[in-house]
């Protein structure tokens, strides 16, 4: 494909192609004994919400409204700090605060330097720019509060010091991206770089926009897995206190 093309069109039916080593794997699952209806379930919840936020985002993206974009933004800090407390049902209100303003001022900060410095966007709600960025940066800040606060709470059910506590959730919290790090152009080209390679983007143009994804996703990782250590850690020693006296 030359440099200066564009993808094609998916149709329904090349995109009902793409299902056909889904439907395999579906077997196997199946013949192994293993949880086809999960997986059902979960493909089933991929398709509908892709389709969906296809239909919103092509709303979204002609807007020119930065209260809108501004909501939008709110709402993916708030889901994504719900979805990475839960694993811990009995403490999710409580920690769920602090897992907001931890993602809020570790993904938003990493969101701010990229999207005005870096890519010196204007507008700064340019929708079509800014909602994609804030994903990356907001689901890796979710995944990594999600690590560290299960990795304390841990820990503190081992009666480990909480200083070292906090040391070991930090460390579980940067694996996932240190590792992708590593493995960045040796092991897998990510997402962001290969759409933009297929859609005609030059490679070395490509690569420059990978490096600054990867900043972004190491730096909101772990500053907001710090920002939320160090506010729920007077709650984490309550906790402690607690089990300790229980």
């Amino acid at each position: 494909m030359p440099m200066n093309e564009t993808l094609q069109i998916i149709s329904l039916a090349d995109l009902s192609i793409a299902f056909i080593p889904v439907l395999i794997a579906m077997v196997f699952l199946y013949l192994w004994s293993l949880n086809v209806k999960q997986a059902s379930y979960a493909l089933s919840r991929m398709l509908v919400q892709l389709l969906l936020i296809g239909y919103v985002l092509s709303y979204i993206f002609y807007s020119d409204n930065a209260g809108l974009i501004a909501v939008i933004l709110l709402a993916m800090v708030s889901i994504s700090c719900w979805i990475a407390l839960r694993t811990l049902n009995e403490y999710r209100l409580v920690l769920f605060k602090h897992g907001f303003i931890a993602i809020l001022c570790g993904g938003g900060f990493t969101l701010f330097v990229i999207s005005q410095g870096a890519l010196s966007i204007t507008p700064w709600y340019q929708p079509q720019v800014i909602i994609p960025l804030a994903g990356m940066i907001f689901a890796t800040a979710m995944n990594s509060i999600s690590l560290s606060a299960e990795r304390i709470f841990s820990e503190i059910d081992n009666k480990t010091p909480y200083a070292l506590a906090r040391k070991h959730a930090l460390n579980a919290a940067t694996i996932p991206v240190i590792n992708s790090l590593f493995a960045v152009g040796l092991v897998s080209i990510p997402g962001m770089m290969t759409g933009q390679i297929l859609s005609g983007v030059s490679p070395l143009i490509a690569a420059r926009y990978q490096i600054i994804v990867m900043c972004m996703i190491f730096a909101s990782s772990i500053l907001s897995a710090v920002i939320f250590l160090l506010l729920s850690e007077s709650k984490m020693l309550k906790i402690i206190e607690e089990k300790s006296n229980a």
